[in-house]
């Protein structure tokens, strides 16, 4: 068998594209192509190289078919890939093994092909040559000690450049792949944490301390603000990959966004690039709602369900860094643009008419809900969290209303929710999940008011649960279907949010009665001339079909059977406080007779038992709803 190919034996045909395609074409049918195997190896590796056989080297560049080498180039590593794939997979016959194993021989042994595959694409600027390259590295069963010293000495070197934004990019993608994949020895790739942790803490320091580098140095030039996104990227990655390894060994390099997120936050308030402080939020709001990777992940790799060692320790650490960020005023220098349109951006001048961010906006609002629940979740929570969560519910209002112009005609706080989440269901859902949870915890802290003093606190606050759930069926005109199709999709959290609500309905149905009159008298969206609802029934037999589980619907199954908490409050301790709103206060409904608004939603809710039966008697229901028929009847039972 042939092992080197001398300068004599290259090859020298006019058209080495033709010839690379030629084989391609071979291994694709499972046959040998007619070159030997050191000709097609000299061709890969010369259009690794951006060499193309027969050329006049001696042109100007400009003469140069720069457009053939590139081609080349491409070709050269996708048929790499595809040989160094087909291997495992034993699709090939003896005769195209051998010369495959032949090939890569040659390539890696004798041609050094490793080397020149991360020196040449790292430090271009090419897309498609990067794509192929990553597929390459992935398709082998060992990580490349060039391409990984190469990586460790763009980390360490932290200069920014095509060559860090190039190791970043790569590293990502890669990731990317192996964790939406099934393939083996994914933790290989993680032997690049500690230069990975040392990158992170240059850009993200854990203390900001005075004259330290952080974000905002980092993004005054473009280089550094490509950097900055790129290493974001990497960062959603990092933190997916700890979700989806669930409880097995997390690095420190997997931690990053929990560990360094007080940093994270000061770089919303002082970098000089708003889309890096948007993207900053993003993944932070990203983590805090463990939905990492939403973007690109398989839904069912996502939901393991399985946590790592220090999973509860990061994320009150995230918590805490957000809430002690909201106490000291971070909000007050969050930057909120106008909306993106389809022509980009632009500044209004005067009192010119303006929609806010409304990304920025629900971020930065679904962050700190997320973060005051596991604030007051936490084993450190007392009587006086209560009395925390509204005041950062106050601070959050006032940076709403500081940022858009329809939310300071709002005369019920409670509005908020449909306005701002109002176009983002998955967004607006895991809202007032959190805002009921709120509630429920608080008052099982608070004591000393009545259930109407509760809830005109949560009014005046804006987290009343029953508000909240009138405003969602107004919005889809008490449509049952609408209701229908929520639970039996996996895009949201609607099962998980109906179920703490019922719970908590069952509990408080006067609560409810009381808010079915607040929302008749205001007029709820009509008030504020909202816009038509854009709700529209999705075809519940494609929902119905074949999906899996998600683990939303796995933790209802065994937590939807257990009891509410009962709504007592102890008689000592310090109140719930009542915040005064400036717009005008709703008034209590105590009392008040059954009107339309509560007709409609007892009827709504009936027609969903009603049509969730019959679904599940046919045995078409996705899951098993008994717990929640349950529910449903007990809610109905109440009326």
């Amino acid at each position: 068998m042939e092992r080197s190919a001398s300068s004599s034996d290259r090859p020298t045909w006019g058209e080495p594209l033709e010839a690379l395609t030629d084989a391609s074409r071979c291994f694709l049918g499972g046959s040998c192509p007619s070159q030997r195997a050191a000709d097609v190896a000299c061709l890969i590796s010369s259009g690794v190289r951006g060499l193309v056989p027969g050329e006049d080297r001696a042109r100007s560049p400009s003469e140069n078919c720069h457009d053939s080498s590139v081609e080349l180039t491409c070709l050269a590593l996708t048929l790499v890939e595809r040989i160094t794939s087909s291997l495992p997979s034993r699709s090939l016959s003896p005769a195209a093994t051998r010369y495959c194993v032949e090939v890569l021989e040659l390539l890696f042994q004798d041609m050094d092909l490793m080397a020149h595959l991360v020196r040449a694409p790292l430090g271009s600027a090419d897309d498609k040559t990067q794509m192929d390259l990553n597929d390459t590295l992935i398709s082998q069963d060992t990580i490349s000690p060039v391409w990984q010293q190469k990586c460790v000495q763009a980390f360490y070197s932290s200069a920014p450049g095509p060559e860090l934004d190039a190791c970043l990019w790569s590293l990502t993608e890669i990731l990317k792949r192996l964790l939406k994949g099934a393939h083996q020895g994914k933790t290989r790739y993680f032997s690049l944490d500690l230069s990975l942790s040392a990158l992170c803490s240059k850009f993200l320091p854990g203390e900001r301390k005075e004259g330290t580098q952080c974000l905002v140095d980092l993004t005054s030039s473009r280089r550094w603000g490509t950097a900055s996104c790129l290493l974001l990227d990497l960062l959603e990655v990092l933190t997916a990959s700890s979700v989806i390894r669930g409880a097995g060994v997390c690095l420190k390099s997997q931690r990053i966004t929990h560990l360094h997120s007080s940093a994270l936050l000061t770089s919303v308030s002082c970098s000089s690039q708003y889309f890096v402080k948007k993207r900053v939020l993003l993944l932070l709001k990203r983590a805090v709602l463990q939905k990492a990777g939403e973007d690109w992940a398989l839904g069912d790799v996502l939901c393991t369900g399985l946590r790592y060692q220090h999973f509860h320790a990061d994320m009150n650490t995230l918590a805490q860094s957000v809430l002690t960020a909201v106490a000291t005023d971070w909000l007050q220098s969050v930057q909120v643009d106008s909306a993106s349109f389809f022509g980009g951006t632009r500044h209004v001048k005067g009192e010119e008419g303006q929609k806010p961010d409304c990304v920025m906006l629900r971020a930065v609002s679904l962050l700190l809900l997320k973060s005051m629940e596991l604030h007051i979740q936490s084993a450190g929570a007392t009587v006086g969290s209560a009395t925390e969560v509204y005041g950062y519910l106050q601070s959050l209002w006032g940076f709403l209303r500081r940022c858009s112009v329809q939310l300071t005609e709002v005369t019920h706080r409670c509005c908020w929710v449909s306005l701002l989440f109002g176009d983002q269901d998955d967004d607006m859902m895991e809202a007032a999940k959190e805002l009921t949870e709120l509630l429920v915890s608080a008052c099982r802290l608070c004591s000393g008011l009545d259930d109407s003093a509760v809830l005109e606190a949560a009014c005046a606050s804006g987290c009343n649960p029953h508000c909240h759930f009138l405003l969602l069926l107004q919005s889809i005109s008490f449509d049952h279907s609408i209701l229908l199709d929520f639970l039996i999709s996996t895009e949201t959290c609607f099962l998980e949010y109906f179920v703490r609500y019922l719970k908590y309905l069952r509990a408080d149905w006067r609560g409810f009665t009381a808010a079915c009159g607040r929302i008749s008298l205001t007029g709820g969206h009509r008030s504020l001339q909202h816009e038509k609802s854009r709700f529209s029934a999705l075809d519940v037999k494609q929902k119905i079909s074949g999906s899996p589980m998600p683990i939303g619907q796995q933790q209802y199954e065994s937590s939807v059977s257990k009891p509410m908490c009962t709504l007592e409050r102890r008689q000592e301790g310090p109140s719930l406080p009542v915040l005064q709103s400036e717009q005008t206060s709703c008034p209590t409904m105590w009392g008040r007779l059954p009107c339309e608004t509560l007709a409609r939603a007892e009827l709504c809710m009936s027609e969903l038992r009603e049509v969730v039966t019959r679904l599940q008697t046919r045995k078409l229901f996705p899951y098993n709803p008994s717990s929640l028929l349950k529910l449903l009847a007990q809610v109905e039972n109440c009326s």
